[in-house]
């Protein structure tokens, strides 16, 4: 028998029980990366947490097609191949392939389809076509703009007025519009910008279009679950919903709306506009990618989470205590509904973090088969996904001193106790953390282990 799926859908502002439309073709589209920098924490948080609805979905239903689109086309895509003298091409093509590099890095499952948008130019074209003819959209030198009036339901997904929308809102001023709230479905593209022919001339299309035309093409006009960051809100997610509902015909565009909160340093929105920015690659060769997941998974994904060196610390050393009980599995044992409770009520991965932490416990003075249990449900998230031979080998690798040299501070660290230079003795074990080595006193001796 299956298990209830329970969702925050806001496009009623109501946690919801998940009916799909289908329940043999569960569809699921996500926005993904702008490639015109190297993505960042925040760009992180929709990874994990979307990563993790899709293992829930395919748990229980039988066929689930999960679509994440990479823009390859924008305007700051095109302001940063200006100010880094490198080719849009070139740079889209290295961008992607860190993003990908990233994905891999955090242990997330690949989507079903990951389309481009410069792939789907004509998909766009014949979407924009059909909101001309129909008397959604309107062409005024070289441009087509969606004229939100004519679109009754504008402002249901942020719970707004259209007044009050634009009030609130940075919008795009031109006197090609009729309406200051019209946004542009095709512009025309300056000489050194990228460009396809088109009935209202040669341009490109607006950042909106495509993932309504790419969703309509891998997912069909109505489908089951739309995510992204929570910045994506309004007026993308808005405007996605207006041009794909009067295009297609449809009552609605997709049934559940899922958004993430934004990652935080000191309270601060993570943004490059804030210049507090940190890469996710820049972490590949210093801490593994399961610690930044399971910090990422910390707190519910729809609240804040503030991000520090405690939290990871916090999360490097539960990763840690958790390898001490690791065993190899290639059956893996079911995981009980008990456990995955947490994840099925509005994906909570701080309630099953609890039941992983209750689960070690059980395992740490259990059988192996509390042990298989145990890291059975780690992996069902992503976690415990490299051998112990494999973390440890990483921890040793990042450790910027020899075993021998370790031996000799013990040594020193030990005497100075014998002489009660307990200063000494401290700052000795402090450089040996420092150097990611950590040391503890036990029945008489001193061990040590990687931190």
């Amino acid at each position: 028998m299956s298990l209830d799926i329970f969702l925050t859908n806001n496009l009623t502002n109501k946690k919801e029980k998940f009916i799909p439309k289908d329940k043999n073709n569960v569809r699921m589209y996500v926005c993904g990366p702008t490639v015109y920098d190297d993505p960042h924490i925040g760009n992180a948080r929709p990874l994990i947490v979307f990563d993790i609805l899709f293992k829930i979905l395919k748990k229980e239903y039988p066929n689930v097609t999960y679509v994440r689109n990479i823009t390859d086309v924008d305007d700051k895509i095109i302001k940063s191949s200006r100010e880094n003298n490198i080719s849009i091409l070139d740079l889209t093509k290295k961008i992607t392939e860190s993003f990908k590099e990233d994905c891999i890095y955090l242990n997330c499952e690949k989507p079903n389809h990951e389309p481009k948008a410069t792939e789907h130019i004509s998909e766009m074209k014949e979407m924009i076509s059909e909101l001309i003819k129909k008397g959604f959209a309107y062409e005024n030198n070289m441009h087509v703009y969606f004229e939100v009036k004519k679109f009754k339901d504008y402002g249901q997904l942020s719970n707004k007025k259209l007044d009050e929308l634009v009030a609130g809102s940075r919008i795009e001023v031109s006197d090609n519009k009729k309406n200051p709230e019209d946004f542009v479905l095709w512009k025309p593209s300056e000489a050194d910008e990228p460009s396809w022919d088109s009935p209202w001339g040669k341009g490109r299309p607006g950042w909106h279009l495509e993932c309504s035309a790419m969703s309509k093409k891998y997912l069909g006009k109505e489908f089951d679950i739309h995510g992204g960051g929570v910045d994506l809100l309004f007026p993308h997610h808005e405007n996605e919903i207006a041009q794909s509902r009067c295009a297609n015909d449809s009552k609605v565009f997709a049934n559940y709306w899922l958004h993430n909160a934004f990652i935080t340093m000191s309270n601060e929105k993570m943004a490059k506009s804030q210049g507090n920015i940190l890469k996710i690659k820049d972490f590949r060769n210093i801490k593994s990618g399961q610690v930044l997941r399971l910090a990422l998974m910390s707190a519910h994904y729809r609240q804040p989470l503030d991000w520090n060196d405690k939290l990871l610390e916090d999360s490097e050393n539960t990763i840690n205590k958790w390898y001490n009980i690791y065993l190899n599995i290639e059956k893996k044992p079911k995981i009980s509904d008990e456990i995955l409770k947490p994840l099925l009520d509005d994906l909570n991965t701080p309630g099953f973090i609890t039941n992983l932490h209750k689960l070690y416990e059980k395992a740490s003075k259990g059988s192996d088969e509390d042990k298989r249990i145990f890291i059975s449900a780690c992996h069902f998230v992503g976690l415990l996904n490299e051998s112990k031979e494999d973390w440890l080998k990483f921890k040793k690798s990042k450790v910027s001193i020899s075993e021998s040299e370790i031996l000799f501070k013990i040594n020193q660290r030990n005497k100075a106790r014998i002489n009660k230079n307990y200063d000494e003795a401290d700052k000795i074990r402090n450089d040996l953390l420092d150097k990611g080595v950590l040391i503890e006193d036990k029945d008489g001796k001193t061990v040590w282990k990687f931190k």
